[in-house]
């Protein structure tokens, strides 16, 4: 039986839908997710749309989903109702919490499957000494540009920090899109020679040096399902696995077991979550793929100002989980 069938057949009951809005001022952009909370038989289950557009938070739709179901049956439904950006992944993520609370389940519980720590990284393009002066433990998933020199990240790769670098070849019409740029990725590929390197874009000039570190490739912004993972150029043997972009938790789960059976390595990723997004991701890292370097750094990580003793890695399991939540 896979996971997914696990799941499917869970029974819950909804008799409410909450929205609330969230916000977070950044240097570059204001962060704004959705969190839903769906209410029944007195439990609260929560999920958080991370679409990044501000102004798809706004005249959010409140669809009636009051009764009882499978989860799975429900799941049809939010594909039926598909909510844009990333709004499909909140309503499943708030399902699937509540399920498991009113059923008395962890997602550990109902896989079978150990919560174990979870191994993460800190993502940034900022200087990373800020970190390692309050936590010199900590691991680093960067994200070069091409205004990084060479000198630069030599000076990242002397710390013996850096796990992976993300050069976002994919991403469009973003506050953080990076053309591929073949002088960046021989710079990364050569000198940062032990990190895993995501989302690099194939062009007849970048193929040749990526292809030296073919082993070391990663995706993540192209891979929504199974499907996604078989048009890429070559099978990757790492991937980012990032719940929101799935949209449902059958194909997160089918993604998972397809990767694990040809021994991709996974790690997980978020969105920037200002809400109960950031549990859940973290959650699903302590039962799928916990000792790699997940990118799912507790929020404080994303504060101007650090505390003096930040939580280290790994996050410890704690010891009264409850649904999707990890804390």
């Amino acid at each position: 039986m896979s996971d997914y069938e696990r799941l499917a057949g869970l029974e819950l009951r909804i008799d409410g839908l909450e929205l609330e809005r969230r916000e977070l001022a950044l240097g570059f952009f204001t962060r704004v997710t959705t969190v839903v909370r769906l209410l029944g038989d007195g439990t609260v289950g929560e999920g958080e749309d991370v679409t990044y557009d501000a102004a798809a938070h706004d005249g959010y739709a409140r669809p009636d989903l009051s009764g009882a179901w499978t989860f799975d049956e429900l799941s049809q439904r939010f594909g039926e109702l598909d909510p844009p950006g990333y709004g499909r992944w909140a309503f499943e993520s708030a399902a699937l919490d509540l399920a498991l609370r009113q059923a008395g389940l962890t997602l550990a519980d109902a896989v079978g499957r150990p919560y174990r720590p979870v191994r993460f990284v800190v993502s940034t393009r900022e200087d990373i000494n800020r970190y390692l002066a309050v936590a010199p433990t900590l691991e680093f998933k960067v994200d070069p540009t091409s205004e990084w020199t060479r000198e630069l990240i030599e000076s990242l790769a002397a710390t013996g920090r850096i796990r992976c670098a993300d050069l976002k070849g994919y991403y469009r019409d973003t506050p953080v899109d990076q053309p591929a740029d073949p002088r960046l990725y021989r710079d990364v590929v050569e000198v940062l020679s032990d990190a895993v390197i995501e989302d690099a874009a194939f062009t007849d000039e970048t193929r040749p040096i990526l292809l030296d570190a073919a082993d070391r490739l990663s995706f993540d912004a192209p891979i929504h399902s199974v499907e996604d993972v078989e048009a890429l150029e070559l099978e990757p043997r790492w991937l980012n696995i990032k719940p929101s972009r799935f949209g449902s938790v059958r194909s997160l789960l089918e993604t998972i077991a397809y990767a694990n059976e040809r021994g991709m390595q996974l790690y997980g990723g978020g969105q920037f979550e200002l809400g109960p997004g950031r549990s859940h991701i973290q959650a699903l890292a302590s039962v799928y793929y916990a000792d790699n370097a997940n990118d799912v750094a507790p929020s404080v990580y994303n504060e101007p100002e650090l505390p003096s003793d930040p939580p280290a890695s790994p996050l410890p399991v704690p010891q009264a989980p409850q649904g999707l939540a990890f804390a």
